[in-house]
């Protein structure tokens, strides 16, 4: 029995006892490839899915989910989401979605990708290392260095006729180093995220780490004060990462979100444009459908400075009279329905980096923070992070800066915005794909001698 027959045998046998019913399947492949000293030290090839069933009865929505996808779990599917939702007690109704009239076409999986031979995979993670270790003298050791690979297939099927389903693809190599020049250790660290393996260059990515590294051999304090900062394109795509709870409707009707009520409101210098784009071309959080079936498109959560969205599911769209976003996302087969953004970025400016450090006469380049998931505050939007990154002096790098501590607030910073890069990047990808260029801001408090 194929999947499809499997999902359509269950929605069949599940009207005896629920009015509406969705079956959602997910199955995921992942490569896990790590190298230590020339050696493979890791190999792992890992399967995983399951199938999900939300039932409505009486206009309470229960959940089941298992996985074994065959004939014998039909019944338990039918009796546990029936009887779950006669437990619910709360007062937001649930419904099942009846469908886009328009879904977008993408192609998600590459081919190229999963036929390269395993060797070539692991080859290239060796490579990597090997490089790394002969650029310079000063480097000491490679403390990681591998390649992770990941396939998705996803289907989901209703009793409203919606049938969708999509497969997709990618993969990470990253390396991260550590020198040493006497007393003084420094590491860094480089990846990249692609569909097709011979368009990446082992080379650049580790000479992007060891000239990391090695550029902040000699790293000195700085002294406390506000200074006009530069965040390097991958760290404010991660200060937006760590913040994406903020954009969430359900967060904003729960008032744990402060952008509740400000749909239409200027909260950034109109120099800022961010876009949450499922049909991102080459983006791994594309895709042309979410995981309740509303049709994907791009839409600007701020457009020059002003709030125009939050990210919205059916339930917390219907709350105000307005159309899902298509942010439902479930992190597995057992996840039930939250909201995720897909890819999540600022537009970007018309400013090289080289143009934005000089205007600056004295003050920091940030390249790298830490405590992201303890030193900020979602719900006020204020954070205090290590970091460490570049004095700038007379428009110019001037230092390697460390032992330093940024702080501030979000809606503060995008106030605070002055000028936007060209150079945008995304980080590593994980429920959503957030990127953004290089962003100058008016001051960063820094805390250092």
């Amino acid at each position: 029995m194929s999947y499809k027959e499997l999902i359509n045998e269950l929605l069949l046998k599940g009207k005896e006892k629920m009015e509406d019913m969705e079956a959602f399947l997910i199955s995921n492949k992942n490569i896990e490839i790590e190298v230590f000293k020339g050696e493979l030290d890791k190999y792992s090839i890992s399967e995983s899915g399951g199938l999900s069933l939300r039932g409505v009865t009486n206009g309470k929505m229960g959940y089941s989910y298992t996985e074994k996808l065959d004939e014998s779990s039909i019944d338990m599917l039918i009796e546990e989401a029936y009887e779950n939702g006669k437990y619910i007690d709360a007062t937001d109704v649930d419904e099942i979605f009846h469908g886009s009239e328009k879904y977008a076409e993408l192609n998600l999986y590459n081919k190229i990708l999963a036929d390269t031979s395993m060797s070539d995979k692991i080859n290239f993670a060796l490579n990597i290392e090997k490089e790394a270790l002969t650029l310079d003298k000063r480097v000491v050791a490679v403390q990681s260095c591998g390649y992770e690979e990941f396939e998705q297939e996803r289907m989901i099927v209703n009793t409203k006729s919606v049938s969708l389903s999509d497969k997709s693809n990618g993969a990470i190599a990253y390396v991260s180093v550590v020198v040493q020049d006497g007393e003084d250790t420094k590491t860094g660290m480089a990846f990249r995220v692609f569909t097709d393996l011979s368009t990446v260059d082992y080379k650049e990515i580790a000479k992007e780490a060891v000239n990391e590294a090695i550029s902040m051999l000699g790293a000195v304090s700085i002294k406390s004060g506000n200074y006009p900062t530069i965040l390097k394109n991958n760290i404010f795509a991660d200060i937006l990462e760590a913040f994406s709870s903020v954009f969430s409707a359900d967060n904003a009707q729960k008032d744990i979100s402060i952008l509740k009520g400000k749909i239409g409101e200027e909260i950034a210098n109109p120099i800022l444009t961010i876009v949450d784009n499922p049909l991102y071309e080459n983006g791994f959080a594309s895709r042309t459908f979410d995981d309740e079936g509303t049709s994907s498109r791009n839409k600007k959560i701020i457009d020059k400075g002003v709030l125009k969205s939050l990210l919205h599911t059916w339930k917390t769209a219907n709350k105000e009279s307005i159309e899902s976003t298509g942010n439902g996302f479930r992190a597995s087969y057992k996840s039930t329905l939250s909201i995720s953004p897909s890819n999540f970025y600022v537009e970007n400016g018309d400013m090289s980096f080289e143009d934005m450090v000089s205007t600056i006469d004295h003050g920091v380049y940030i390249i790298s923070v830490a405590g992201l998931h303890s030193g900020l505050n979602p719900v006020s939007g204020d954070f205090s992070l290590s970091a460490h990154g570049y004095e700038i002096l007379d428009g110019k790098l001037y230092r390697p800066v460390h032992q330093i501590t940024i702080a501030g607030n979000l809606y503060e910073l995008f106030k605070s915005i002055e000028i936007i890069g060209n150079d945008l990047e995304f980080g590593l990808p994980g429920n959503g794909y957030f990127g953004s260029p290089s962003i100058k801001v008016k001051y960063l408090s820094i805390a250092g001698e």
